[in-house]
Protein backbone atom coordinates (compact mmCIF):
# COMPACT_ATOMS: atom_id res chain seq x y z
CA UNK A 1 0.00 0.00 0.00
CA UNK A 2 1.45 3.26 -1.16
CA UNK A 3 2.03 6.01 1.44
CA UNK A 4 1.19 9.69 0.79
CA UNK A 5 3.94 12.19 1.61
CA UNK A 6 2.94 15.83 2.22
CA UNK A 7 5.52 18.43 1.20
CA UNK A 8 5.31 21.89 2.84
CA UNK A 9 5.42 24.57 0.19
CA UNK A 10 5.88 28.17 1.30
CA UNK A 11 2.63 29.85 0.71
CA UNK A 12 1.05 33.24 0.79
CA UNK A 13 0.42 33.22 4.59
CA UNK A 14 4.16 33.57 5.39
CA UNK A 15 4.55 36.42 2.95
CA UNK A 16 1.56 38.22 4.44
CA UNK A 17 3.03 37.93 7.97
CA UNK A 18 6.31 39.44 6.80
CA UNK A 19 4.48 42.28 5.07
CA UNK A 20 2.42 43.03 8.19
CA UNK A 21 5.56 43.04 10.38
CA UNK A 22 7.27 45.48 8.02
CA UNK A 23 4.24 47.75 7.94
CA UNK A 24 4.06 47.73 11.74
CA UNK A 25 7.70 48.71 11.99
CA UNK A 26 7.15 51.46 9.47
CA UNK A 27 4.14 52.78 11.34
CA UNK A 28 6.11 52.71 14.60
CA UNK A 29 8.95 54.66 13.03
CA UNK A 30 6.55 57.22 11.57
CA UNK A 31 4.87 57.60 14.94
CA UNK A 32 8.21 58.20 16.65
CA UNK A 33 9.16 60.64 13.91
CA UNK A 34 5.91 62.59 14.40
CA UNK A 35 6.49 62.67 18.17
CA UNK A 36 10.02 63.99 17.68
CA UNK A 37 8.75 66.56 15.20
CA UNK A 38 6.07 67.68 17.70
CA UNK A 39 8.60 67.89 20.55
CA UNK A 40 10.96 69.92 18.36
CA UNK A 41 8.22 72.42 17.51
CA UNK A 42 7.19 72.61 21.16
CA UNK A 43 10.81 73.23 22.26
CA UNK A 44 11.20 75.88 19.55
CA UNK A 45 8.05 77.64 20.75
CA UNK A 46 9.15 77.54 24.41
CA UNK A 47 12.62 78.81 23.51
CA UNK A 48 11.09 81.71 21.60
CA UNK A 49 8.88 82.59 24.57
CA UNK A 50 11.86 82.48 26.94
CA UNK A 51 13.88 84.72 24.62
CA UNK A 52 11.05 87.26 24.50
CA UNK A 53 10.63 87.18 28.30
CA UNK A 54 14.37 87.55 28.85
CA UNK A 55 14.46 90.52 26.47
CA UNK A 56 11.64 92.15 28.44
CA UNK A 57 13.47 91.53 31.72
CA UNK A 58 16.69 93.03 30.37
CA UNK A 59 14.86 96.18 29.30
CA UNK A 60 13.38 96.66 32.78
CA UNK A 61 15.24 98.62 35.51
CA UNK A 62 17.69 96.70 37.68
CA UNK A 63 15.51 97.10 40.78
CA UNK A 64 12.24 96.19 39.06
CA UNK A 65 11.72 93.00 41.07
CA UNK A 66 12.13 94.85 44.35
CA UNK A 67 9.76 97.61 43.20
CA UNK A 68 7.20 95.05 42.05
CA UNK A 69 7.36 93.21 45.37
CA UNK A 70 7.04 96.52 47.22
CA UNK A 71 3.98 97.56 45.20
CA UNK A 72 2.32 94.17 45.73
CA UNK A 73 2.97 94.45 49.47
CA UNK A 74 1.50 97.97 49.56
CA UNK A 75 -1.62 96.77 47.72
CA UNK A 76 -2.03 93.95 50.24
CA UNK A 77 -1.64 96.42 53.11
CA UNK A 78 -4.25 98.75 51.59
CA UNK A 79 -6.70 95.88 51.16
CA UNK A 80 -6.09 94.77 54.75
CA UNK A 81 -6.68 98.31 56.01
CA UNK A 82 -9.95 98.51 54.08
CA UNK A 83 -11.09 95.19 55.53
CA UNK A 84 -10.24 96.32 59.07
CA UNK A 85 -12.03 99.64 58.51
CA UNK A 86 -15.12 97.82 57.24
CA UNK A 87 -15.11 95.57 60.32
CA UNK A 88 -14.40 98.47 62.68
CA UNK A 89 -11.06 97.03 63.82
CA UNK A 90 -7.72 98.72 64.44
CA UNK A 91 -5.28 97.78 61.66
CA UNK A 92 -2.20 98.17 63.86
CA UNK A 93 -3.58 95.74 66.44
CA UNK A 94 -4.61 93.24 63.75
CA UNK A 95 -1.17 93.50 62.14
CA UNK A 96 0.56 92.75 65.44
CA UNK A 97 -1.39 89.50 65.72
CA UNK A 98 0.44 88.15 62.65
CA UNK A 99 3.92 89.11 63.90
CA UNK A 100 5.84 86.62 65.98
CA UNK A 101 7.97 87.61 68.97
CA UNK A 102 11.17 86.66 67.13
CA UNK A 103 10.33 88.93 64.17
CA UNK A 104 9.44 91.78 66.51
CA UNK A 105 12.77 91.45 68.36
CA UNK A 106 14.70 91.29 65.11
CA UNK A 107 13.01 94.46 63.76
CA UNK A 108 13.64 96.22 67.05
CA UNK A 109 17.35 95.39 66.84
CA UNK A 110 17.46 96.73 63.29
CA UNK A 111 15.83 99.98 64.40
CA UNK A 112 18.42 100.41 67.16
CA UNK A 113 21.31 99.84 64.75
CA UNK A 114 19.93 102.32 62.26
CA UNK A 115 21.03 105.93 62.77
CA UNK A 116 18.42 108.20 61.19
CA UNK A 117 20.37 111.39 61.88
CA UNK A 118 24.10 111.17 61.01
CA UNK A 119 24.63 114.72 62.26
CA UNK A 120 25.54 117.94 60.51
CA UNK A 121 28.21 117.62 57.84
CA UNK A 122 27.42 120.54 55.54
CA UNK A 123 24.45 122.62 54.46
CA UNK A 124 23.93 120.65 51.24
CA UNK A 125 23.57 117.36 53.14
CA UNK A 126 21.22 119.01 55.65
CA UNK A 127 19.10 120.37 52.82
CA UNK A 128 19.00 116.92 51.18
CA UNK A 129 17.86 115.29 54.45
CA UNK A 130 15.16 117.93 54.82
CA UNK A 131 13.99 117.34 51.23
CA UNK A 132 13.86 113.56 51.71
CA UNK A 133 11.96 113.93 54.98
CA UNK A 134 9.37 116.23 53.38
CA UNK A 135 8.90 114.06 50.28
CA UNK A 136 8.33 110.96 52.43
CA UNK A 137 5.42 112.75 54.10
CA UNK A 138 3.69 113.42 50.79
CA UNK A 139 0.62 111.23 50.28
CA UNK A 140 -0.74 111.41 46.71
CA UNK A 141 -4.46 112.00 46.27
CA UNK A 142 -5.34 109.57 43.48
CA UNK A 143 -8.98 110.72 43.28
CA UNK A 144 -7.94 114.32 42.68
CA UNK A 145 -5.30 113.10 40.23
CA UNK A 146 -7.87 111.23 38.14
CA UNK A 147 -10.24 114.19 38.29
CA UNK A 148 -7.58 116.60 37.01
CA UNK A 149 -6.61 114.20 34.25
CA UNK A 150 -10.22 114.00 33.06
CA UNK A 151 -10.62 117.78 33.20
CA UNK A 152 -7.37 118.62 31.39
CA UNK A 153 -7.59 115.89 28.78
CA UNK A 154 -4.58 115.84 26.46
CA UNK A 155 -3.12 118.95 28.14
CA UNK A 156 -2.57 116.85 31.28
CA UNK A 157 0.57 115.51 29.57
CA UNK A 158 2.34 118.72 28.51
CA UNK A 159 4.66 118.98 25.55
CA UNK A 160 7.16 121.62 24.47
CA UNK A 161 4.27 123.70 23.08
CA UNK A 162 2.14 123.54 26.24
CA UNK A 163 1.69 126.63 28.41
CA UNK A 164 0.49 125.64 31.88
CA UNK A 165 2.23 128.29 34.00
CA UNK A 166 -0.25 130.02 36.32
CA UNK A 167 -3.21 127.86 35.33
CA UNK A 168 -3.15 125.57 38.37
CA UNK A 169 -5.17 126.70 41.38
CA UNK A 170 -4.42 124.76 44.60
CA UNK A 171 -7.32 123.51 46.68
CA UNK A 172 -8.13 124.89 50.13
CA UNK A 173 -7.19 121.53 51.71
CA UNK A 174 -3.78 121.64 50.01
CA UNK A 175 -3.12 125.18 51.23
CA UNK A 176 -4.14 124.18 54.76
CA UNK A 177 -1.74 121.22 54.67
CA UNK A 178 1.09 123.47 53.52
CA UNK A 179 0.37 126.04 56.26
CA UNK A 180 0.23 123.31 58.89
CA UNK A 181 3.55 121.86 57.71
CA UNK A 182 5.23 125.29 57.70
CA UNK A 183 3.98 125.97 61.24
CA UNK A 184 5.39 122.61 62.38
CA UNK A 185 8.78 123.48 60.86
CA UNK A 186 8.79 126.87 62.60
CA UNK A 187 7.89 125.25 65.92
CA UNK A 188 10.64 122.65 65.49
CA UNK A 189 13.26 125.29 64.64
CA UNK A 190 12.31 127.27 67.74
CA UNK A 191 13.35 124.31 69.90
CA UNK A 192 16.86 124.18 68.46
CA UNK A 193 19.72 125.21 70.73
CA UNK A 194 21.05 128.57 69.58
CA UNK A 195 24.25 130.37 70.51
CA UNK A 196 23.52 132.47 73.56
CA UNK A 197 23.88 136.21 73.08
CA UNK A 198 26.58 138.07 74.96
CA UNK A 199 25.29 139.92 78.04
CA UNK A 200 27.09 143.23 78.60
CA UNK A 201 25.62 143.66 82.09
CA UNK A 202 26.95 140.35 83.43
CA UNK A 203 29.85 140.36 85.90
CA UNK A 204 33.25 139.80 84.33
CA UNK A 205 34.89 137.04 86.34
CA UNK A 206 37.18 135.63 83.68
CA UNK A 207 40.38 136.56 81.89
CA UNK A 208 39.77 134.87 78.53
CA UNK A 209 37.18 132.77 76.66
CA UNK A 210 38.53 129.48 77.93
CA UNK A 211 38.43 130.70 81.54
CA UNK A 212 34.81 131.91 81.01
CA UNK A 213 33.72 128.43 79.89
CA UNK A 214 35.45 126.86 82.89
CA UNK A 215 33.75 129.29 85.27
CA UNK A 216 30.34 128.48 83.74
CA UNK A 217 30.90 124.75 84.24
CA UNK A 218 32.08 125.29 87.81
CA UNK A 219 29.04 127.47 88.52
CA UNK A 220 26.71 124.86 87.06
CA UNK A 221 28.06 122.06 89.27
CA UNK A 222 29.17 123.87 92.45
CA UNK A 223 27.27 127.17 92.37
CA UNK A 224 24.69 126.18 94.96
CA UNK A 225 27.45 125.17 97.41
CA UNK A 226 29.55 128.33 96.99
CA UNK A 227 26.74 130.90 96.81
CA UNK A 228 27.09 131.90 100.51
CA UNK A 229 30.87 132.22 100.28
CA UNK A 230 30.50 134.48 97.23
CA UNK A 231 28.01 136.71 99.03
CA UNK A 232 30.29 137.03 102.04
CA UNK A 233 33.24 137.96 99.83
CA UNK A 234 31.16 140.59 98.04
CA UNK A 235 29.98 142.07 101.37
CA UNK A 236 33.40 141.83 102.92
CA UNK A 237 32.21 139.78 105.87
CA UNK A 238 34.04 136.59 105.00
CA UNK A 239 36.00 135.07 107.90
Amino acid sequence: MASVVEIAVPGSSHEESECSTASLKREDRLRKFRELHFKRNEARKLNHQEVVEEDKRLKLPSNWEAKKARLEWELQVDEKKKECAAKGEDYNRVKLLDISAEDAERWERKKKKRNPDPGFSDYAAAQLRQYQRLTKQIKPDMENYEKQREECGEEFYPTSNSLLHGTHVPSKEGVDRMVEDVEKQIEKRAKYSRRRAYNDDADIDYINERNAKFNKKAERFYGKYTAEIKQNLERGTAV
